[in-house]
């Protein structure tokens, strides 16, 4: 009909839903509903003609303006949802519900591009009110990737109890992303249900990963689902699958203490059997890290030296990961919390044995501890190495010890500095081929080499662990504090 501009009315029961103009009454003024007037019958001849040559037109003309005049609508009823007025927010988030197959993908449509949550609250509060069919539309969306992964997030953030069913499904979900999403909504909303719990048992049974979003469900309904699990484990119509996902699940919530006697001595012979067999993996230096090392022959001392308490043989796979896991707060015996952490001893790697662990907890200050941590060690070792790695902080040092006492060291945070003669293996910098005598410029005693190519020489290379690595004994899971034992520790460690 080649019109200029039109005003629009939207009511419904007699209440108006929308007032607006769209385009302009002429050449640089904008349409206002101000802008009327009464036009009496002819409004009958030219509303059929519109009608008419809108059913002439092709099928997408009518529908761009069939979804302007819905952006139309939502707009209004989300100004209704942002109002004081409980009954118009009762009555826009009905409507928005009675409207959801066609209200929540224009919704989501309109967040294309967006990246700040605030900008998504308006949507979110709408997604709220409408319930699970905006759960199942944005699952949807994010399916066919409409939606970021991030703004996915955001919206599975808002919906209430009346979605616990579908976060629960989506919490059984074998997609590792998908299942955490699912398992974050039980959190916050303390899903108690068996689906819930069937939910976490299944996740620990099909996954070696298991994302942390499930191990912290675990936790928090470890006392709801504590007898309910430990049934599971010894009931005979379960799968052996399902029986041992309902003792990882156990664990995950409640530590090694959650465990009776019987199962607790499973665990044990279990670890025993790996051990024989395992192919050491150790943590990668490839952006940072921290290790010590000690001879395999006087490796007892370190237990003393560190002050390390109840250790516990262990799989390198175990150590490993619980070395790397959280600290934990346990009430001290005066009262006072106090931090706990887990140290692994590795078993005899080519002559050596390496301990990882929480640095703030063995070694404390970040530069006088290191050496006094490393004297100390070899005092009761009879000699002792400190490794630390920092790429991103620039971070390079190295540290020899005999006796308690620091023989040799390397510390580069930039220019590197030496201390010490230089060991027998070590490449001198005035021995190297390009050094220039006229012009450059080096200590008598400066080497060439960083923490990561000194290790292979000084003891292990934790990089080069593999099957060629010749092994010998176990390893060991120790605490930093007495008193609080291993089942003090959530979670589970992969054997």
């Amino acid at each position: 009909m080649d019109l200029k501009s039109v005003i629009v009315r939207v009511t419904v029961d007699g209440r108006e839903v929308i007032t607006a103009a769209l385009g302009e009454s002429m050449t640089g003024v904008p349409a206002d509903p101000a802008m009327h007037f009464r036009n009496g019958d002819v409004a009958i001849a030219y509303v059929g003609t519109a009608l008419l040559r809108l059913v002439d037109q092709p099928r997408g003309a009518a529908s761009v303006a069939g979804a302007t005049v819905l952006r139309m609508k939502i707009e209004s009823l989300l100004e209704d949802l942002d109002s004081d007025d409980a009954a118009r927010i009762e009555a826009a988030a009905a409507r928005l519900a009675e409207q959801a197959d066609s209200v929540v993908p224009e919704l989501l449509r309109g967040v294309a591009g967006v990246q700040r949550t605030a900008d998504l609250q308006p949507v979110m509060r709408a997604l709220r009110h409408i319930g699970p069919p905006a759960f199942d539309g944005v699952l949807a969306a994010w399916q066919r990737k409409e939606v970021t992964d991030w703004q996915a997030d955001r919206f599975l953030e808002v919906f209430d109890e009346r979605s616990a069913d579908q976060y629960v499904s989506l919490a059984a979900d074998p997609v590792y992303g998908k299942s955490a999403k699912g398992f974050r909504g039980l959190i916050r909303l303390r899903v108690e249900s068996e689906a819930g719990l069937t939910a976490l048992v299944g996740c620990f049974a099909r996954a070696r990963t298991v994302h942390f979003a499930a191990s912290d469900y675990a936790r928090l309904l470890h006392d709801t689902f504590r007898p309910r699990l430990r049934s599971l484990c010894r009931d005979p119509a379960a799968s052996p699958r399902i029986r041992r996902g309902a003792m990882a699940a156990l664990v995950a919530g409640g530590g090694a203490d959650a465990l009776d006697d019987r199962d607790r001595a499973a665990v044990e012979r279990l670890i025993r059997v790996k051990i024989q067999d395992e192919i050491p993996r150790l943590p990668s230096s490839t952006l940072s890290g921290w290790w010590m090392a000690v001879p395999g022959a006087s490796y007892e001392g370190v237990f003393e030296a560190l002050g390390l308490h109840d250790r516990q043989p262990v799989t390198v796979a175990a150590g490993v990961q619980a070395s790397e896991s959280r600290e934990i707060r346990v009430p001290g015996p005066d009262g006072v919390d106090r931090t706990v952490g887990r140290v692994f001893v590795t078993p005899e790697l080519n002559g050596w044995r390496l301990v990882f662990g929480p640095f703030d907890l063995i070694v404390g200050d970040p530069w006088d501890g290191m050496f006094e941590t490393v004297e100390r060690l070899s005092a009761h070792c009879g000699q002792a190495q400190f490794f630390f790695l920092d790429d991103a902080g620039g971070s390079d040092v190295w540290l020899v010890a005999e006796n308690g006492r620091v023989i040799r060291q390397y510390v580069a945070e930039g220019d590197p500095e030496w201390e010490g003669d230089p060991l027998p293996w070590e490449t001198i910098a005035v021995d190297d081929p390009d050094f220039d005598p006229e012009h450059d410029e080096s200590p008598s005693n400066a080497g060439t080499m960083g923490a990561r190519s000194a290790c292979g020489y000084l003891s292990v290379d934790p990089d080069a662990v593999g099957p060629d690595t010749v092994v010998r004994g176990h390893g060991w899971l120790a605490l930093t504090e007495p008193g609080v034992g291993h089942g003090a520790f959530p979670g589970t460690l992969r054997i």
